[in-house]
């Protein structure tokens, strides 16, 4: 949700919308600087979440983030904006903070994670309570980590498996990696090879977005639900299965503005009674 006007505002037109839970940006996407977190703004969205009964409020941190980037100048920057992120979500309440977490740049996926695990790790020992850093799942466009159910796998290994480090899953990027789950028989072989690598106890959050292009790709463009390449089965699948539960289940379709009501809408439509 836009917060332009504030994150209590967010919660609230997402309420109109049909949310029963949303995702934000506490600061700008694009830019490494953010302002302080004010006792208006706790205050406010504190106000907000009672009024409206939201359930949670997950945060997306900066786009700019890469935990393995070649540049010393970069990667410093990096775990800076993550570490103050996980601390502002923990000013505000917020307990979940998704990231695409690294991309090698020509250094090769198995340093690019050894490095993301060592970043991974020092940072959330010094993470606010009530905080899990998400690691998200992504297409693989570029030289983007986390692709593989196996990297995953292998950075909760690396970094000792803290209790505040889970996932968040993209459909559209699962599918765009190669990961298809258009019929019931290739979603639970999916979800089967997620839960033998990773658990899907582990699974905190599911962006859930159809993709424009085809399975396999690597290419990471979004696309109303339904009206893709994944199509509906998938996202009928979805928000049925009992394991997600309780697990927000969010929507980053394009035309936010007119089309969110619209994906909310339809995925509520979706749930077998």
């Amino acid at each position: 949700m836009p917060t332009g006007k504030g994150l209590g505002a967010a919660v609230r037109v997402g309420k109109s919308i049909g949310c029963t839970a949303v995702q934000v940006f506490t600061s700008s996407p694009k830019m490494w600087s953010s302002k302080p977190i004010t006792e208006e703004a706790i205050a406010e969205l504190a106000a907000a979440l009672a009024e409206s009964q939201m359930g949670p409020v997950v945060s997306h941190d900066s786009y700019l983030i890469n935990l393995c980037a070649p540049a010393p100048e970069t990667k410093a920057k990096s775990i800076e904006a993550l570490a103050r992120e996980l601390h502002r979500c923990g000013q505000l309440g917020i307990p979940y903070v998704v990231s695409h977490m690294g991309a090698h740049m020509g250094q090769g996926e198995e340093e690019g994670l050894r490095q993301v695990a060592a970043e991974t790790k020092a940072i959330l020992a010094d993470a606010p309570p009530g905080v899990t850093l998400l690691m998200e799942t992504t297409a693989g466009q570029g030289s983007s980590l986390n692709w593989k159910f196996e990297h995953l796998s292998e950075l909760f290994s690396a970094t000792g498996a803290p209790s505040n480090l889970g996932v968040c899953l993209d459909t559209c990027h699962i599918f765009a990696a190669g990961y298809d789950i258009r019929t019931q028989e290739s979603y639970e072989a999916t979800f089967e090879q997620f839960n033998h690598l990773v658990g899907i106890g582990r699974l905190k959050v599911i962006h859930c977005n159809d993709s424009k292009k085809p399975l396999g790709s690597r290419v990471d463009r979004h696309d109303h639900l339904g009206e893709g390449e994944i199509g509906e089965t998938a996202f009928r699948l979805l928000v049925s299965d009992p394991r997600f539960d309780g697990v927000p289940i969010l929507v980053e379709t394009p035309d936010a503005e007119t089309m969110h009501a619209v994906n909310v809408g339809k995925l509520w439509s979706w749930v077998e009674a």
